[in-house]
């Protein structure tokens, strides 16, 4: 039988704390602004950031639109392979878990905008170098690619570490 361990719950409450936050905006979005409406929410932001409601049938950032019902199925498959895969984690691993954490939240939020409204609430409007004419966006979004981002971070240096140690295990036994 195995036992609980805290850093268990690290990916569940990462992926928690993501959804929340993405419904919360969405609804504040779809509650406060017409489709198509924008507003800034600071006269010095303005000119590179405000909020403007639109929808997206495709995917993150706007791509392959129309195609929401492949993307359906995807998100299910997504989310019951990040189940299964944090189930056989081994332990420690944290940055992991919030790495998928992130990544399960994200596409549970996108995922529930599918099967609720039939398309994404998207509302995060960037305009900067080099963001200029960028898709608009939401926080699944946004969490998904920092997911991403983070998981690609921990694959690059997490493997020095671990042979590093093993390396100095080594030393210690000679």
């Amino acid at each position: 039988m195995r036992r609980f361990r805290a850093e268990s719950l690290v990916l569940p409450l990462v992926a928690l704390l993501t959804l929340t936050a993405d419904q919360v905006s969405k609804q504040w979005v779809i509650t406060h602004l017409e489709w198509g409406q924008s507003v800034d929410l600071a006269p010095w932001l303005a000119p590179v950031f405000r909020i403007t409601h639109v929808t997206n049938t495709g995917v993150a950032f706007g791509l392959l639109q129309g195609m929401g019902d492949v993307f359906t199925v995807v998100a299910v498959i997504v989310v019951g392979a990040l189940l299964w895969y944090h189930h056989s984690l081994p332990p420690g691993q944290i940055l992991l878990r919030i790495a998928l954490g992130l990544q399960l939240g994200g596409a549970m939020g996108n995922l529930a905008d599918r099967l609720t409204r039939g398309a994404v609430v998207d509302f995060v409007d960037l305009n900067f170098w080099p963001l200029q004419r960028w898709p608009v966006f939401n926080l699944a979004d946004a969490s998904i690619v920092a997911g991403v981002g983070v998981l690609v971070l921990t694959m690059l240096f997490e493997p020095a570490e671990a042979e590093g140690e093993g390396k100095l295990e080594q030393r210690g036994t000679e």
